[in-house]
C-alpha cells in the first residue's frame, strides 16, 4: 500500500483469497477509493493476525491428521486438498475445474486453523481465531477432472467466466438483476479461437454496469499493458473527472491535488496547524475546538510502510496502530465530543475496522453479522465489539462518511452504528461491504467480486445503496467546492457541538 495522497481510484482490497500477483502494476496512485483502476492482487498476509472480537472456540493446526483430504468449501468454489507436505486449491464452476497457482505457504496463511464443524465430515478453515470461518465437508478424492491438463478456449473461458458470477456474485437484485441474461447474449459473438483483446474487452463491458468498487478485472502480466478495465467513475469521483477535462488536466494529476488539500485543509482549517499526521500518514488527529476531539482514518491497513521485499503483516500493522490510538485517545480524555472522519477512508481490512470500533463501546455489542451466497446451511457469522482496556471514548461520536467511504471503511461505520453514543454525519457510503473473492481464472486472468452480505445491527444489508446518515451534511459540497468542501463541513461541524461546560449528547 502506497500513501493515501496520490490520486486514488478503487479501495484498497479485503480479499477473501488471493492467488500471487497476477500483475507487478500498482493501482492508480496505490490505495484507492472506488471508481474504478487497475491494481495488484495482493497476498493475503493473515498467520499472524490478532484475535478478533468474535469469541473464538479452541482452534487446531489445519494440517493436523483429522484434517487431511480433500474438502469442498461451502460458497466460495474452492477444493482444498491437505497433506502433510503442504495444501493445494482448485477453483470449480459448473463450467470447469481447475488448480490455483498459490503455493502452500500462501494458503496456509488462510486456511491454517481450523474449527470442528456440526459432524466429523465438516470443518470450518480459518486464518485465525475470530477471523471468517469458511465451511468445508470433506470428499473421498479430488474429481479427476480437475488435475487433468487443458487448453481452454476462448468459449470455456467464457463458461467459466459466466459460471463464476452465476454461483458466487451476491449483488445481482441490487446493481443489475439483468445482467447474466445479457452476459448469455453475448456467447455468440465468442468462437473457439477468439482472440484475448477482443475476450478481456467483451468481459471488462460487461462488468462496468455492476458499477461495484469489489469488482475488477486483471490481466496476466504479459498483457497487462495491453489488456485494462476501469470501472466508470462515479459521484465524488466522477466530479474530480470532470474537473480535469475542465482544466485540461490529467486526472491522476488533479486527484492527487484534491488530496493534497483534503490533508492541508484538515491540518490547517479544522485542527487550527496543531495536529497530528501519523502511521505512515493514514491518521490524523487533534482538536477541532474546545473540548471537541477529532480522529481521521484515511484507511483501515497501510499504517507501516512497505518495502519492496516485504509486505507487513497485520500483526506488526497493529503494533503501529495501537499507539497512535493510545496518544490519540489518552489525549481525548476531557473531550466532550469526539469527530471520527472517515469521509475519504479508502478501505483494508475489517480486523482493523473493529480494533478500532472498539475503543468506543463500554459493553459488549454485535456489530455486524455476515454470509457468503452459495453458502448452503452454513449459519451466519456475528462479529461482536468488545471493550478494551486500551484508552478509549465512550463519549458522543460524530462518524462522518461520504461516497468515497468504502469497503472496511463503511464495515467500521456499521460497527459503529450500532454502539448508543454514536451518531452518523455526512452523506451515504459507497455500498460495498463484502470481502473480494478473487478468482484466477484457467488462462492466467484474474476476476475480482463480491459474494457476502453483511447486515448491521438494524438487519439490513446496505450493499449497494451505501450507509444513509442520520444526520445529513455536504462534505464535498456537490462539486461546487471540491478543494475547501470538506474542511468548511468539517469546521461547520465542530463549531456546532456543545461548547465547553454544556451537556453533550448525540
Amino acid at each position: 500500500m502506497m500513501s493515501p495522497v496520490g490520486g486514488q481510484a478503487t479501495p484498497t482490497p479485503r480479499v477473501v483469497y488471493s492467488a500471487r500477483p497476477a500483475s507487478p502494476r500498482p493501482a492508480r496512485g496505490g490505495v484507492s477509493g472506488g471508481g474504478g483502476s487497475r491494481r495488484n492482487v495482493i497476498v493475503l498476509v493473515l498467520a499472524g493476525l490478532f484475535a478478533a472480537c468474535a469469541t473464538p472456540r479452541a482452534t487446531a493446526k489445519a494440517s493436523a491428521p483429522d484434517a487431511e483430504g480433500v474438502w469442498r468449501s461451502r460458497g466460495y468454489g474452492w477444493l482444498l486438498t491437505v497433506a502433510p507436505e503442504g495444501m493445494r486449491l482448485h477453483h470449480e464452476t459448473a463450467a470447469g475445474c481447475y488448480p490455483d497457482p498459490s503455493s502452500p505457504l500462501e494458503l496456509k496463511e488462510l486456511f491454517g486453523a481450523q474449527e470442528p464443524g456440526p459432524s466429523e465430515d465438516v470443518r470450518d478453515f480459518l486464518s485465525a481465531p475470530g477471523e471468517t470461518r469458511y465451511r468445508f465437508d470433506r470428499l473421498t478424492a479430488l474429481p479427476d477432472r480437475c488435475d487433468t491438463p487443458h487448453v481452454w478456449s476462448a468459449v470455456e473461458l467464457f463458461d467459466v467466466f459466466r459460471a463464476t458470477f452465476a454461483e458466487h456474485y451476491a449483488s445481482f437484485p441490487q446493481r443489475d438483476p439483468d445482467w447474466l441474461a445479457r452476459l448469455d447474449a453475448q456467447r455468440s459473438r465468442v468462437t473457439p479461437g477468439m482472440d484475448a483483446h477482443a475476450l478481456f474487452t467483451l468481459f471488462a463491458d460487461a462488468l462496468r454496469s455492476l458499477n461495484d468498487a469489489h469488482v475488477e478485472l486483471v490481466a496476466d502480466e504479459a498483457s497487462s499493458d495491453t489488456l485494462t478495465y476501469e470501472a466508470r467513475p462515479t459521484g465524488t469521483f466522477a466530479m474530480l473527472e470532470q474537473a480535469a477535462v475542465a482544466m485540461n488536466r490529467p486526472p491522476n494529476e488533479v486527484q492527487r491535488e484534491w488530496m493534497r488539500a483534503y490533508r492541508d485543509g484538515i491540518l490547517q482549517t479544522v485542527l487550527h496547524g496543531e495536529g497530528h499526521h501519523v502511521a505512515n500518514q493514514r491518521v490524523l488527529w487533534g482538536f477541532a475546538a474546545p473540548r471537541v476531539a477529532y480522529l481521521n482514518l484515511l484507511t483501515m491497513g497501510g499504517f507501516v510502510a512497505g518495502t519492496e521485499e516485504a509486505t507487513p503483516t497485520l500483526t506488526q500493522e497493529l503494533a503501529a496502530l495501537e499507539p497512535v490510538l493510545d496518544e490519540a485517545l489518552a489525549a481525548f480524555a476531557g473531550a466532550g465530543a469526539l469527530i471520527l472522519d472517515v469521509s475519504n477512508n479508502r478501505g483494508g481490512y475489517d480486523a482493523f475496522a473493529r480494533a478500532i470500533a472498539e475503543r468506543f463501546t463500554a459493553q459488549p455489542r454485535r456489530a455486524y453479522t455476515k454470509w457468503a451466497t452459495g453458502a448452503k446451511d452454513v449459519p451466519p457469522q456475528v462479529f461482536t465489539l468488545q471493550p478494551t482496556s486500551r484508552p478509549s471514548f465512550h463519549g458522543p461520536v460524530y462518524v462522518v462518511t461520504s461516497d468515497v467511504t468504502v469497503s472496511a471503511g463503511e464495515v467500521l461505520t456499521l460497527a459503529l452504528r450500532a454502539l448508543p453514543n454514536v451518531v452518523h454525519v455526512g452523506t451515504a457510503t459507497r455500498g460495498a461491504f463484502s470481502d473480494m473473492l478473487v478468482k484466477p481464472l484457467p488462462n492466467g486472468w484474474t476476476v475480482h467480486l463480491s459474494n457476502e452480505h453483511y447486515t448491521g445491527a438494524d438487519g439490513e444489508d446496505y450493499e449497494a445503496r451505501g450507509l444513509p446518515p442520520q444526520r445529513p451534511l455536504d462534505v464535498f459540497g456537490d462539486g461546487k467546492d471540491l478543494w475547501h468542501a470538506h474542511a468548511k463541513a468539517l469546521r461547520a461541524l465542530a463549531d456546532s457541538l456543545p461548547p465547553p461546560g454544556a451537556k453533550s449528547t448525540p
